[in-house]
């Protein structure tokens, strides 16, 4: 594995690492109870679609994401399984948002909304970025490397110039 690919898994790691963190924050500065209880039903909702995936590829959960799914562009190589936990736990957290966020609901493979396109296009500018932070050597040494992922901009909202929900 080259400093790339590291880099790249140490964000996706990073992303399910700090994603519960994110939305325990958010949680906790949320006051009133039916706001909680629309967090909640939000992974309710992501992980009932994950738990419905699952059970379609069943057997087929170590193959690689681009054999087992359809329209796979990203991380085709990550293993299916992996994809749905990296999906779950790491962009639907970073952005606050169901799979239907990004997914048309009985076609996950389309690419009609817009909000997937750009998941798309934001993960080129994720990586790029993360090439350039693994090239610099001026940085305060870090055991973990230097790398950026979703949360970073997000933290939580779909729109990363929201700073609190």
């Amino acid at each position: 594995m080259n400093r790339l690919q590291a880099a790249i898994l140490n964000g996706a790691v990073m992303s399910l690492v700090l994603a519960p963190l994110a939305i325990s924050k958010i949680r906790s500065r949320q006051q009133t109870p039916g706001a909680q209880t629309a967090q909640v039903s939000v992974q309710q909702q992501n992980d009932e679609f994950v738990a419905k995936i699952t059970k379609q590829i069943a057997g087929h959960e170590q193959e690689p994401a681009g054999k087992v799914f359809k329209n796979i562009q990203i991380l085709k190589n990550t293993p299916a399984a992996r994809l749905l936990l990296i999906m779950n736990l790491g962009y639907s957290h970073a952005l606050g948002v169901t799979c239907t966020h990004c997914h048309v609901e009985q076609d996950f493979s389309s690419d009609d909304k817009r909000p997937k396109r750009a998941a798309r296009e934001m993960a080129v500018m994720h990586r790029s970025i993360n090439e350039q932070l693994a090239k610099m050597q001026n940085l305060d040494p870090n055991p973990q490397g230097h790398f950026i992922n979703c949360s970073t901009c997000h933290r939580g909202n779909v729109d990363p110039m929201v700073s609190d929900k």
